[in-house]
């Protein structure tokens, strides 16, 4: 770790971060109320608020988005004339699969190998803790010398929108020169990296119907169509059979000019099981930062445990298509639809019901606020460079704010580095590299305030 004096602050104010990471975790803050109580979303976002007011913000104030969630800003301002720099993070989190799954319990931060377990811990509450230890930092520094807006999102991980409709009907209220977004992820632990393009996403609904009701399978079966089977024929057509995506018009054979990923290391990241082959073709980098790529999210059929000779009349599916940077979302969710019902047999109906988009994002990464970082990072971690890298996930919120504020410069970084395992039982971060990144932070707006 650096010896800067921002580093010896950020470090003295690690057990603090730890304890109120420990309380924010612990809120079972999933953005799905047919899940989880709205109330646990409700009391994170009031402990948000109550630290930004402990900090001296201003004007904190939970903001009632469209989609019935909330995010919560604040404003810290800075000296007269100063830039104004927006951080951003969101406190909302996945459900955590599996609780059985999990070593310890996701909603308790616990300590195991020098790793700090829990559902939100990288993704994205430790990210609001990274804006909170930075800011500190530099208060028992001389100052803030930036004005600072912060926003915690409520429904990121839901895609529903609601933060982006609140920002277009508010254009005010989010306006900056700069906007971090603290989202995103090192390459790998210790090696400092900016996110600069983002795939976009669209999420599709899929229902196959094909009977009255379902019908026993050795007397109908053979002549009755089946809309399970007739669904597993469409999903099936979304991969060619090395398992790259394949959606008709859609261009999938883009390649990624910046950092590599070694084979053998997204192997180890991804713990693929030994034997297994990678899917898709071109390089790692190729398939999962600059190529389009779908998912089965889920499949509503009867279970294997009960399940009944039967030919099934209904089936549904939910699936994600990853949108690259140069495509859009829009006409990528257009393409796919048509695929999908192109591609249903039998003459079987098919219902597509869009329930999710947001659009790639590229970073103008030659801009003044990148040179502020790389020399931020360079003093967080000693004797590294730092790098650029895409990121196969989405922030819809980041085309929204591009849209608004085109002079805006957007950077991204983050926790949710590979060994996090953000989306996935046992989520963790590494308490280090929160540690760095703060470091960072602070120095990046000491930086860019001087520019």
């Amino acid at each position: 770790m650096s010896s800067h004096p921002i580093a010896g602050t950020v470090a003295a104010l690690m057990p603090q971060a730890r304890t109120e990471l420990a309380e924010l975790v612990a809120f079972r803050s999933v953005a799905d109320f047919d899940q989880f109580p709205k109330s646990e979303s409700e009391a994170a976002a009031r402990w948000i608020t109550e630290a930004l007011a402990a900090e001296g913000f201003q004007d904190v104030a939970v903001l009632d988005t469209p989609d019935g969630t909330q995010s919560v800003y604040g404003y810290l301002p800075g000296p007269e004339g100063a830039k104004t720099v927006l951080l951003y993070a969101h406190y909302d989190v996945q459900p955590p699969l599996d609780e059985a799954g999990w070593t310890t319990p996701p909603f308790e931060l616990t300590e195991r190998d020098g790793r700090w377990y829990g559902r939100g811990a990288a993704d994205c509450k430790g990210g609001v803790i990274m804006h909170l230890l930075a800011l500190r930092a530099l208060k028992a520094n001389g100052g803030v010398p930036v004005h600072v807006k912060v926003i915690a999102e409520g429904s990121e991980e839901q895609g529903t929108g609601g933060l982006e409709r609140y920002a277009e009907e508010h254009p005010e209220l989010l306006a900056a020169d700069t906007i971090v977004i603290g989202d995103a992820g090192n390459f790998r632990v210790g090696l400092p990296t900016v996110t600069s393009t983002l795939r976009g996403m669209t999420m599709l609904r899929v229902q196959v119907d094909t009977l009255e009701g379902n019908l026993h399978s050795g007397q109908f079966g053979g002549a009755a169509p089946d809309a399970l089977a007739a669904l597993i024929r469409v999903l099936d057509s979304l991969r060619a059979e090395d398992g790259s995506t394949t959606v008709d018009g859609l261009a999938g054979e883009a390649s990624w000019e910046g950092l590599q990923y070694a084979e053998d290391q997204f192997r180890q990241d991804a713990k693929v099981l030994d034997g297994v082959d990678l899917i898709g073709s071109g390089t790692v980098a190729d398939r999962i930062w600059a190529r389009p790529a779908v998912t089965v999210l889920g499949i509503d059929c009867p279970p294997v445990v009960g399940a009944t000779p039967s030919v099934q009349a209904s089936a549904r599916a939910l699936i994600s298509l990853r949108v690259p940077p140069g495509v859009d979302a829009a006409e990528a969710t257009k393409l796919l639809q048509a695929h999908i019902e192109a591609h249903t047999p039998w003459n079987a109906r098919v219902r597509v019901e869009q329930v999710g988009q947001g659009q790639p994002f590229s970073a103008d990464t030659t801009s003044p606020a990148y040179a502020a970082m790389a020399d931020a990072m360079a003093v967080a971690y000693p004797g590294q460079e730092m790098q650029y890298a895409g990121q196969g996930g989405s922030i819809p919120l980041c085309n929204t704010l591009a849209a608004l504020y085109p002079s805006a410069e957007i950077l991204l970084i983050g926790l949710s580095e590979p060994e996090a395992q953000i989306h996935a039982v046992n989520e963790s971060v590494s308490p280090e590299e929160l540690e760095r990144l703060s470091v960072a932070e602070a120095l990046f707006l000491s930086n860019y305030a001087t520019d």
